[in-house]
């Protein structure tokens, strides 16, 4: 009874308090300021609100609505309350809404934000409008965390693999639910000293169907953009937290069997030990130590129907390589990464297309802030050599250093080493070392208008190629109804980068690109866009090849879209894509005919491609999204679907299937392809700490069925067993054998010391 009084009179008080004006950030202006007050009794996270504590803390309320409109005050306000002692920070939200109907996904970790009812908290420890911690929370007490690098100005900053120790739980009311959470100030990095950080705080409420944020964000720009922050004003200044020390020990057993090797005749029993380490420097500097680490817990890749003519990126998901990643992975383009993590420790095979690994022996990792301006991240990695494809032991290294200056912009430098071991005890033909060293300026202009980035990286090899370096400037100009942007980059033949991503050398890119935006005033449209982007690729002629003069045209793309977005959260587009280029190399986009049917290299093809999609409603029970495409393909026809389709049993998991089919037909001897890929998917979360995933994969391309189904049990903050089931079939063949199977247990558990 105390509890239900207690927290109806903080609801009675925010009647009275709730939405005089939005909380915004002007333009020189101080931002909106929070005073925090250390915490005077014990809090139970209960997801009750009847400690002095809250009783005693500041109410911040008057959440602006960002979505479908962003020039109101929040339908459904949230209320939000802090309080620290010596190892916590406190917070907790009131959310209302009109009922009891809260939707989500599952009970699992790590949720998505737009299908679920759910607040998210962000933190900038040290104030440079550059990096924030995430931690998040549904109303059935779900969490997740991410890591927000590069000031949130694009959707590829946001990493929510990101994982640490934290406490939290909610509790479902009427017509609002609550959350409490405490995270330990060694779970995160800040200044000694500091005197304020800043936050923000962004919601989406489904039966409101509203995006809500406590401080304003212009839509714009996307919710984690840290321009939009408050501060959050200590009442002390923070001490010195107590140095932190943890120990992730695992240990893993299992049986596997490669049915494809005739020496194999039966399973082999597979057994390893190893463990990280975590050791806090200073409140802003840590330490990460590995020795014979392990992936296993890694969620299996999903594959990609791939007509390209070059490699797709996968993300990084390893926890090790996590944290301050964007130290290391933010340099170059997209199309020209100096570094790429998944490059260490990990191999393909060549018949299924799935990752496998590659024994890693030990490595450290020192990342984090040296003072308020200077970031530093120094990493080294020991992988074993690989007999099985004749490649030696190698040394990776790589040191990076970002000085912030002005507003937020920063100018980094890096440097990447991949070493060599006893190269010449192996027959294959690998250089001894391969080095990248670059220099990057980024921008972000205090008004938040300009952005952009300029770099030039270095390869150093033992090779005597030409141009061996990379130059990428890009800047975009963003404001209400429209953006421009602007970006050229070359890559050289001879910038070989081995621990990097870069698809294609020896090119010149200019690429314009322009959107206009459209606010109709209407209740069933929120937005409309108009975006227009082209791609024009030369030739520098420096590669040997024939087929185009130096500085000849290559290749260009012209692409016009037509977005709607939907008042009911549904989206649509309209595409139209436009490609004339010349093939360098002989080519089969299907990947399946005979070896001796290709398009040939030299020969000018132009494919036109019409694309539909439409995104219904993801907060619903049954949501989809649809996407064909139809068009003309290296003189020949092109038609396809792909999408996604998924069922909810609230709040206990999912059922899903991906899809992707493509109907290829080319001229000449080149048989008609029907692409399929193929992946239904099973969620169940239990409870909080028991989840169960089984996902199949069906790829035709490449004649595989692959299982995987993993149990995972979180007995302990950051601390699993798993139990991985995996099996690859061979669908060539009319009996459906087995190429491989294995049935792994793990043990992982995370100590403070």
């Amino acid at each position: 009874m105390k509890a239900r009084i207690t927290v109806f009179l903080f609801i009675l008080f925010a009647s009275f308090t709730h939405g005089q004006k939005r909380n915004l950030v002007v333009e020189n202006e101080e931002p909106p300021q929070i005073i925090l007050k250390e915490r005077i009794d014990e809090i139970i996270l209960d997801g009750v609100l009847d400690e002095e504590t809250w009783k005693n803390a500041s109410r911040n309320a008057s959440f602006s609505q960002n979505f479908p409109t962003d020039s109101i005050l929040a339908n459904g306000d949230t209320e939000v309350f802090f309080s620290y002692d010596d190892t916590h920070f406190y917070l907790a939200a009131i959310c209302h809404t009109p009922a009891d109907n809260f939707r989500v996904e599952s009970l699992k970790r790590d949720y998505g934000f737009g299908s679920n009812d759910n607040i998210s908290f962000l933190f900038d420890t040290y104030s440079d409008k550059t990096n924030a911690f995430l931690f998040g929370m549904n109303p059935f007490g779900a969490r997740r965390e991410a890591f927000i690098s590069n000031g949130g100005k694009t959707r590829n900053t946001f990493d929510p693999s990101w994982d640490n120790k934290w406490d939290g739980n909610s509790k479902m009311y009427d017509d609002y639910w609550i959350c409490e959470m405490a995270i330990p100030f060694s779970s995160i990095r800040y200044k000694q000293g500091a005197g304020k950080w800043r936050f923000q705080s962004y919601r989406n409420d489904s039966q409101c169907n509203e995006i809500s944020c406590f401080i304003s964000i212009p839509r714009e720009y996307i919710l984690m953009d840290l321009n939009y922050m408050a501060d959050l004003v200590w009442e002390e200044p923070l001490e010195k937290p107590a140095r932190n020390f943890s120990f992730i020990p695992y240990a893993t057993a299992g049986l596997t069997r490669d049915y494809e090797d005739d020496t194999e005749n039966e399973f082999q029993l597979q057994r390893n030990i190893g463990g990280d380490a975590k050791i806090s420097v200073t409140s802003s500097l840590n330490l990460d130590l590995t020795v014979n680490p392990d992936f296993s817990q890694v969620e299996v890749d999903g594959q990609v129907a791939n007509l390209d003519r070059f490699e797709i990126f996968l993300p990084e998901k390893r926890q090790f390589f996590l944290e301050n990643a964007d130290l290391f992975s933010g340099y170059g383009s997209p199309r020209s990464r100096p570094f790429f993590s998944r490059r260490i420790g990990v191999s393909i095979d060549t018949v299924t297309q799935n990752n496998i690994q590659n024994t890693i022996y030990g490595g450290a990792r020192l990342s984090g802030k040296l003072n308020k301006n200077l970031r530093i991240g120094l990493l080294n990695m020991q992988a074993a050599a690989q007999k099985e494809n004749d490649l030696p032991s190698f040394n990776y290294t790589v040191a990076a250093l970002e000085q912030k200056v002005f507003d937020r912009s920063n100018i980094g430098l890096i440097f990447v080493n991949k070493q060599a071991i006893s190269a010449d005890d192996f027959s294959g033909t690998v250089d001894s070392y391969d080095r990248i060293a670059g220099i990057e300026y980024r921008l972000n202009s205090k008004n938040n208008f300009w952005t952009g980035k300029t770099s030039f990286l270095k390869a150093l090899t033992p090779s005597d190629e030409e141009m061996k370096f990379t130059h990428f400037t890009q800047i975009e100009y963003n404001k209400r109804k429209y953006r421009f942007e602007f970006a050229s980059l070359i890559v050289g033949d001879g910038y070989d980068a081995e621990v990097g991503f870069v698809p294609r050398r020896d090119f010149l890119l200019l690429s314009p690109e322009f959107t206009y935006r459209i606010f109709p005033k209407t209740e069933k449209i929120s937005q409309m866009s108009f975006d227009l982007e082209s791609r024009w690729f030369y030739k520098l002629g420096k590669d040997d090849s024939e087929l185009i003069e130096n500085f000849g045209f290559e290749e260009s793309n012209l692409e016009l879209d037509w977005n709607i977005s939907f008042a009911d959260n549904t989206r649509f587009n309209l595409g139209i894509k436009y490609a004339d280029l010349i093939l360098l190399n002989d080519f089969d986009p299907t990947r399946v005919q005979a070896d001796d049917i290709f398009l040939s290299a030299g020969n000018r093809y132009k494919n036109t491609s019409l694309e539909l999609s439409y995104n219904s409603d993801q907060r619903k029970t049954f949501s989809y999204r649809v996407r064909p495409i139809v068009g003309t393909f290296f003189e020949g026809f092109r038609a396809g679907v792909s999408g996604r389709m998924s069922y909810r049993f609230q709040p206990y998991g999912s059922i899903s299937m991906q899809y992707n089919y493509n109907h290829v037909d080319l001229p000449g001897d080149f048989k008609t392809a029907d692409l399929w890929l193929i992946g239904p998917r099973l969620d169940i979360t239990f409870t909080k700490q028991l989840f169960w995933t089984t996902f199949v994969q069906y790829n035709n391309s490449i004649d595989n069925l692959n299982i995987n189904s993993r149990f995972q049990w979180r007995f302990a903050p950051v601390s699993d067993f798993f139990l991985v089931y995996t099996d690859n079939y061979n669908t060539g063949i009319a009996d459906l054998a087995s190429r491989n199977r294995a049935l792994i247990a793990k043990l992982t558990y995370w100590l403070n010391l």
